[in-house]
């Protein structure tokens, strides 16, 4: 047996058992453990540092659309979360409340925050009073509980990290227009710097956030075929302005009620890159979000070797400074261990360097994603690892763009889904009528949900797949995460 076996031989083949490879993938690459709360993990510094590089992507592209960041309380009085019923009763199985303190009962119940629609418009409501105090954009990075009953890490935990933007407007459209586009933000954010490609879309009306009016979505697919709701936009109409008094003296003196709008991304998105981009040796991370984008092992045995070794190691992160994000392994493992170690973590680049290469003045750089080896001058690494980089970074998203499509079936009806669907998962678009008795019979029988109608693509001609009528949209179903 091979040492590279060896030290794979505890992760789950991804064919045999998609879920425990994902599992083993998370802890024995570092990203989170188990915690003993129930349902809860403990992010580690290496998927902390992969989340940090994620989330500082992410929140420059917020505030370069005008938003900004700020921070509401954890505990919500439960007066104050029942003051929008629909709402209360989609989050109601899943809040945790707060009882008492110290010895003490409380007088009225606090729910730890489940999502922050009701804290924030109800501050709202007290900051808007005039058109020219709109609108109000604001954003929060933020811890959330809901009490969940099956856990998977990342995708599905009791309390995970997210961002949720906030957003009051003046106007139907302008409302409409920010809700399309954070959505707009979203895509570019999950395509550009993780590579995974997205289908945008609206969802159903049972599949809409609680509240909302409209709730528009980006579905990705991962690795086993399962679509997973990658980041949502909601429309609320004027629907929690009414319950929260959010309104203001309009510019021709009338007063009216605000439209806003919620949007949202979590740490689920760590788990999509996992399943979307893995192998059988691990991770595959992509190089604009990866924590180190080079890892760098040296190669000698003996103390004079080390020596020189070392210089040119010196050397090489001295002109890569500020290039590429680089981390030198000089710990006591052995070369190959350090290879399945870092092969693993998915780092995208390894740069192995020993005193044949220090004589011959250059490295050997191996990319994760394909595992080719070339030499490169030590002259020319500044130049041409940032290239490698970025042609890694396009690899990616073209080979997960090619999987999807690989994946993605035309249907007429629902025994075609029913019988597709069995043999392989993946995206199946076909024409719906609208019926909420139509989209439950899909999912009863097939196990498969409606993702989303698309905002491109299909044009909804034909019959419906359930019941035949004509002049439906074009929905895709899935089974999802």
């Amino acid at each position: 047996m091979s040492q590279e076996t060896r030290f794979v031989q505890d992760i789950a083949d991804q064919e045999d058992d998609f879920s425990r490879w994902y599992t083993d993938v998370v802890l024995k690459a570092e990203l989170a453990d188990y915690s003993p709360v129930r349902g809860c993990m403990v992010i580690r510094p290496y998927g902390f540092a992969l989340w940090e590089n994620m989330r500082d992507a992410l929140d420059s592209r917020i505030k370069a659309t005008g938003h900004v960041n700020a921070y509401f309380p954890l505990f919500i009085p439960e007066s104050l979360l029942k003051k929008e019923a629909e709402h209360v009763e989609g989050f109601n199985p899943e809040v945790a409340w707060v009882t008492a303190a110290g010895d003490e009962d409380l007088e009225e119940r606090l729910a730890i925050r489940p999502t922050s629609e009701v804290m924030i418009l109800t501050m709202y409501s007290k900051w808007v009073q005039s058109w020219r105090d709109l609108p109000l954009l604001i954003n929060q990075w933020a811890n959330v509980v809901r009490w969940e009953k099956r856990t998977h890490m990342f995708l599905r935990t009791t309390e995970f990290l997210w961002q949720e933007g906030h957003t009051a407007h003046r106007t139907e459209q302008e409302a409409q227009e920010e809700v399309l586009r954070m959505l707009e933000v979203y895509r570019d954010f999950v395509e550009t710097e993780l590579a995974i490609p997205l289908v945008l879309g609206r969802k159903s009306e049972s599949e809409k956030f609680a509240g909302a009016q409209a709730t528009y979505t980006i579905e990705a697919m991962m690795g086993d075929g399962r679509a997973l709701q990658a980041g949502t936009s909601h429309g609320f109409g004027q629907h929690f302005a009414e319950a929260f008094n959010i309104s203001f003296l309009d510019m021709d003196g009338e007063r009216r009620n605000a439209w806003t709008t919620s949007w949202g991304m979590t740490t689920r998105l760590i788990g999509a890159l996992i399943m979307t981009h893995g192998d059988a040796s691990g991770l595959i991370l992509p190089p604009r979000v990866a924590p180190h984008q080079v890892v760098v092992i040296p190669i000698f045995r003996k103390d004079d070797e080390e020596e020189r070794v070392r210089e040119a190691i010196n050397e090489i992160t001295q002109r890569l400074a500020g290039q590429v994000r680089l981390h030198v392994d000089w710990s006591e493992h052995t070369p190959g261990w350090k290879f399945n170690e870092w092969e693993l973590r998915g780092v995208p680049i390894r740069l192995e360097i020993g005193p044949r290469d220090v004589a011959a003045g250059q490295a050997t750089v191996v990319r994760r994603d394909t595992r080719e080896k070339q030499a490169v001058p030590l002259g020319e690494l500044a130049t041409r690892l940032p290239a490698l980089l970025d042609d890694i970074q396009h690899a990616l998203f073209e080979r997960a763009l090619a999987f999807r499509e690989s994946r993605t079936h035309q249907i007429s009806s629902i025994d075609e889904l029913a019988a597709q669907i069995e043999q392989e998962r993946g995206f199946f678009w076909a024409v719906w009528c609208g019926s909420a008795a139509c989209e439950t019979a899909v999912k009863t029988r097939t196990g498969a949900t409606l993702r989303c109608l698309p905002l491109e693509g299909g044009d909804g001609v034909g019959p419906c797949l359930v019941c035949g009528q004509s002049g439906g949209k074009t929905a895709i179903f899935a089974r999802a995460y």
